[in-house]
């Protein structure tokens, strides 16, 4: 039996997204129509977001050191922190059993739903039983996931290497590599082969401590690039010449002390930016801090961030009809308390939303 719903208030619509006041009508999860009309509703109605990079497996540990303690400071270590084999979440996930690690990520997937995230792409370390373990977790949970899984090892012959690799993808949406410094290079041109012939799609992290691992990534063909925080202005226009989208995490960037992604140079040369909060340990998965970040200290416009943490990332993870408001479509739909004591007195509910709104402040999310 088919169920309808007309919400009154102020929408988010459109692929360039743009507020408009009146109602949409939705038919079993679909938007039957869009229309215009005074309200004195203070409801928003807005999609939900996308996360574009996480490591959930990392909700395990969420308070860690965060590198070196110099007198009243911590200096940040990015390859103590993250570096395999032996940075510390790769210790912390070795000596975790199974079933805490699965129980973890549940958590932070209800998080995730809890806080207007609808779709989340996952770089899934531990081979195929890393990703295995990841299904489980999302077994029941009314979210999308793109698995980026990772082969457990890489000191096999290339036919060892090929099947593992072939395994995983039997399991994953694609791969998420950690960086091409990190592991052999006739290893990840295996890998890279045969993402190739399964037609499936290759995420590479570079640029995230240095830039020297940006010309190594970029020789492998990738689909997607991640960090990228050390590009220089050649490496961006080779990005933007070949249409690779990619995905960066400014508060990663941040506590990791790495700096800042040059997101502007980016959106300049007309890449496709989204936005991921990256580890864990290291961030809640909360993209309303992200959207915060992006506009008030990376000076973003508004609009641009909100597209970054929406359609943006939509389209990289290849997740059709979410991301944006339109007739015909299914996304999911956050909807907000625009006179909430947090969002009381906002004049623009789209700029309202990337600067100040949080969590609490949504008041039910509809499928």
């Amino acid at each position: 039996m088919s169920s309808e719903q007309i919400i009154y208030g102020k929408i988010i619509q459109g692929p360039e997204p743009e507020t408009i006041e009146g109602y949409i009508c939705l038919r079993d999860g679909v938007i039957t129509d869009i229309g215009e009309e005074n309200t004195s509703s203070e409801i928003i109605i807005s999609p939900c977001l996308v996360n574009s990079h996480t490591h959930i497996g990392d909700s395990v540990i969420k308070d860690p050191i965060l590198g070196n303690i110099v007198g009243n400071r911590v200096e940040p270590d990015l390859d103590l922190l993250v570096r395999p084999p032996d940075g510390l979440k790769h210790r912390v996930l070795q000596a975790t059993p199974q079933f805490k690690l699965i129980e973890a990520m549940k958590r932070t997937i209800s998080d995730m739903i809890a806080t207007g995230t609808s779709t989340f792409a996952d770089f899934r370390e531990g081979g195929v039983p890393g990703t295995l373990a990841l299904k489980d977790a999302l077994d029941n949970k009314d979210i999308v996931c793109r698995i980026l899984g990772r082969i457990s090892g890489t000191e096999g012959s290339k036919t060892d290497i090929e099947y593992e690799a072939e395994l995983l993808l039997r399991e994953s949406y694609g791969f998420g590599i950690s960086g091409s410094r990190d592991m052999d290079r006739a290893a990840l041109e295996t890998i890279r082969e045969v993402a190739i012939s399964w037609k499936k799609p290759f995420f590479i992290h570079a640029g995230e401590k240095n830039r020297s691992d940006i010309d190594p990534a970029l020789s492998l063909d990738p689909d997607v690039l991640i960090h990228m925080t050390h590009a220089d202005p050649s490496d961006l226009r080779q990005v933007a010449d070949e249409q690779k989208p990619v995905i960066v995490c400014p508060r990663s960037n941040f506590i990791t002390g790495v700096g800042m992604s040059p997101v502007e140079k980016m959106l300049d040369l007309g890449i496709n930016v989204a936005i991921g909060t990256d580890n864990v340990m290291l961030n809640s998965p909360n993209m309303f801090a992200e959207m915060e970040v992006l506009r008030k200290i990376f000076n973003i416009d508004d609009r641009q961030v909100f597209k970054m943490c929406t359609l943006n990332g939509a389209s990289i993870l290849n997740v059709n009809k979410v991301g944006y408001i339109a007739k015909g479509l299914s996304p999911k739909i956050m909807i907000l308390n625009g006179s909430s004591d947090n969002l009381n007195g906002i004049t623009d509910p789209l700029r309202g939303i990337v600067r100040r709104a949080r969590p609490d402040d949504i008041l039910t999310i509809i499928n």
